[in-house]
């Protein structure tokens, strides 16, 4: 019979995670305070992808539609992205980096290397790989 380990809430999954990402987070808005996590995340795919409509870059950058709308919201206002109807479907926005965007993403990807140094500093290399490909699984 398996014994049962009484539950211990710093043993958790959950918590564990949290707590990581919770670091993650101070990490990221110290080295890069102008834009938050899920901004970076949509201008880095729009960097990769090129223009996408708002409900596919969601899906991409595994946001819900609302939380999508918000972080297109605020990147329009910064001058960051810009948005032009569907020419195949109006109710379509169709989404590009501007050019002050791509400039600004060509700086923020070394910051985000940089935070993601930093965030696995205490690994190393063989443990990160292990690290991210049991993420993975999840």
């Amino acid at each position: 019979m398996t014994e049962v380990k009484p539950y211990r809430l710093e043993d958790q999954i959950g918590f564990k995670l949290r707590l990581a990402n919770q670091r993650h987070l101070e990490i990221f808005a110290a080295e890069m305070p102008e834009i938050t996590p899920r901004q970076f995340a949509v201008l880095a795919k729009l960097g990769d992808e090129g223009t996408l409509s708002q409900n596919h870059l969601g899906r991409l950058v595994a946001m819900d539609a609302a939380t999508t709308k918000g972080v297109v919201e605020r990147l329009l206002r910064k001058g960051l992205i810009e948005t032009v109807p569907s020419p195949t479907d109006r109710r379509r926005l169709e989404i590009s980096l501007t050019s002050a965007g791509r400039t600004f993403l060509d700086e923020a990807k070394r910051v985000a290397a940089r935070i993601s140094e930093r965030t696995a500093r205490n690994l190393s290399g063989r443990e990160l790989d292990r690290l991210l490909a049991l993420l993975d699984k999840l």
